[in-house]
């Protein structure tokens, strides 16, 4: 059997991008077309026509421990993440929904496919793209480009990847930090109020590094690679922002009634499916933190600034 150097295999299916400009063709087609027009056959076809064809979205349960989830949603096209998020619990099919639904909203658009796992949690994502791309009267072939679409975990490969660059960053450092708390007899699990103040300062504390992680990972450049379809060379914002300079690539964000999805929001729950401590609990702590002077919370300072901040929030109970 013949094999193919990885530029020409990049350019068979560069070629069929072009000749498919309304993006109608899935990876099967695709490789169909490549196999008659030529008689080569692509065992494996990874392929997006161009920025917001496809998110892909999962969840991350290392934290679990430490009672916070992570869920995240990334362009496939440009490696671009598009929302690191931590939340409750990220096996509910309401708190999944409201984080894809404010990743829509922020762009005031939605991708032609979206890609997560088969988990019951996505049942609810299901349901609401295909309804919005039926509202949206999209021509395109469901069947080959389903407006949601199940992949294993393992197999989803760009949350997968980001998953061990996460842990690389931060290795086990959280559950140290985390239960050094309990060391010390600095925190104890078993007192409602001890968990209602490690929660918010923890919830808080995450979601920053988070941000900065993501703000990271966007702004870092990528090693250049012949082989991959997909950019290379250049970090994901910067293929983001001039998509225009590749061949053959279509900006596929698929605009929405920003109204509508505000209103999905709050029938399914609103803010509150994200909340880990009332709304009240929280700005009461945030006053508290910026009277203490304290300018951030960090691993080293967490469980200091817990002392500080109990007996303020919980005089009786201390």
């Amino acid at each position: 059997m013949e094999l193919l150097p990885d530029t020409l295999k990049k350019q068979l299916v560069l070629d069929q991008l072009a000749k498919d400009p309304l993006m109608q063709k899935g990876p099967d087609t695709i490789k169909e077309a490549i196999r008659q027009a030529t008689g080569y056959d692509l065992t494996c076809v990874l392929v997006s026509i161009g920025p917001h064809k496809e998110w892909s979205g999962d969840g991350h349960d290392k934290l679990t421990p430490i009672r916070l989830s992570i869920y995240d949603i990334r362009d496939k096209w440009s490696g671009k993440w598009l929302r690191i998020w931590v939340i409750p619990n990220n096996h509910l099919a309401d708190v999944v929904a409201y984080v894809w639904l404010t990743v829509i909203e922020e762009p005031r658009g939605m991708p032609i496919q979206s890609t997560t796992d088969c988990g019951s949690e996505t049942t609810q994502i299901y349901g609401i793209v295909n309804a919005l791309q039926e509202l949206l009267q999209l021509e395109l072939p469901l069947d080959e480009i389903p407006a949601h679409r199940f992949l294993k975990s393992v197999h989803n490969i760009m949350i997968e990847r980001g998953w061990h660059r996460l842990h690389i960053q931060w290795g086990d450092t959280v559950a140290y930090e985390w239960n050094m708390g309990i060391i010390s007899g600095i925190y104890n699990p078993d007192l409602p109020h001890h968990v209602d103040l490690a929660t918010w300062l923890w919830s808080t504390l995450i979601q920053e590094k988070l941000d900065e992680l993501k703000e990271e990972f966007n702004t870092h450049k990528i090693c250049y690679d012949s082989k991959k379809v997909l950019p290379s060379g250049v970090s994901p914002n910067v293929a983001m922002a001039l998509y225009e300079d590749w061949p053959h690539v279509e900006y596929c964000l698929q605009p929405v009634d920003v109204n509508l999805i505000r209103k999905l929001k709050e029938l399914i729950g609103g803010k509150d499916l994200v909340r880990f401590v009332s709304e009240g609990f929280a700005t009461h702590c945030e006053g508290i933190f910026e009277n203490l002077g304290f300018s951030e919370i960090t691993f080293q300072n967490v469980w200091n600034v817990f002392s500080q901040m109990l007996p303020l929030l919980f005089e009786e109970n201390e």
